[in-house]
């Protein structure tokens, strides 16, 4: 999760949303990335579609089920439902996400029943970095 809040950073710096996000297979980073939707002028472009998209390139597969991500704020719907799609085996996220959140809190799109594939899922995990991270970049847009 540390690697993720510094990807989150890096978003933050850029003016971006500060989310960041991490995938592991076998205990190695595959992939790694943060949120580029202003960069990108791409509302899809959310740290954990990149890194999904890297992840797969890496390990030239579109199953990701032997991988890991580890995510600073709780993924969306979009984000949840990709995640779902390549069969991330489980998912860490350090801050819930009271508005979009779709990984319990708004929804649970990821462990859906309705589903073919669910993701085991624990969070809080550096919740407290994460979320101010997240507190600190909207009280600086406000300003």
């Amino acid at each position: 999760m540390a690697e993720a809040l510094k990807q989150a950073k890096i978003a933050f710096e850029q003016d971006e949303v500060p989310v960041g996000a991490v995938i592991a297979h076998e205990g190695n980073i595959v992939a790694k990335a943060y949120n580029q939707i202003e960069m990108l002028k791409d509302p899809t472009a959310h740290a954990e579609m990149i890194a999904v998209t890297q992840a797969a390139n890496t390990l030239s597969s579109k199953w990701l089920n032997e991988c890991v991500m580890y995510v600073t704020i709780e993924p969306c719907s979009m984000c949840a439902g990709a995640l779902v799609l390549a069969r991330i085996k489980k998912l860490f996220f350090g801050a819930t996400d009271p508005k979009m959140g779709a990984c319990g809190t708004c929804f649970n799109i990821v462990q859906s029943s309705k589903l073919n594939h669910q993701i085991s899922v624990a969070h809080g995990i550096l919740a407290e970095e994460c979320s101010q991270l997240m507190s600190d970049f909207f009280k600086k847009k406000r300003k």
